[in-house]
């Protein structure tokens, strides 16, 4: 399973929450065991790729293609 998840205050620890469809997927409940493997994620990377594809002469205005980056990403991450 590989899953994009923020990392979020619990007490005095940060813990993360994974997606119940993604817990389903792999038939893991609470209490489970399981290894985690964590890499940050890196934003600049998926903005460049994103930005990738933009021709140099995009007909669409710079307010446009950020707007465009931010639904993207928000769809994502939120």
């Amino acid at each position: 399973m590989e899953t994009v998840t923020k990392l979020k205050a619990w007490g005095n620890s940060v813990g993360i929450i994974l997606p119940k469809e993604k817990l389903k997927q792999e038939n893991l409940k609470q209490g489970d065991v399981v290894d985690v493997v964590i890499h940050k994620k890196s934003i600049f990377r998926e903005m460049y790729g994103a930005l990738k594809g933009i021709p140099p002469s995009s007909p669409k205005s710079t307010d446009e293609l950020l707007k465009e980056i931010d639904e993207e990403f928000a769809s994502r991450y939120d």
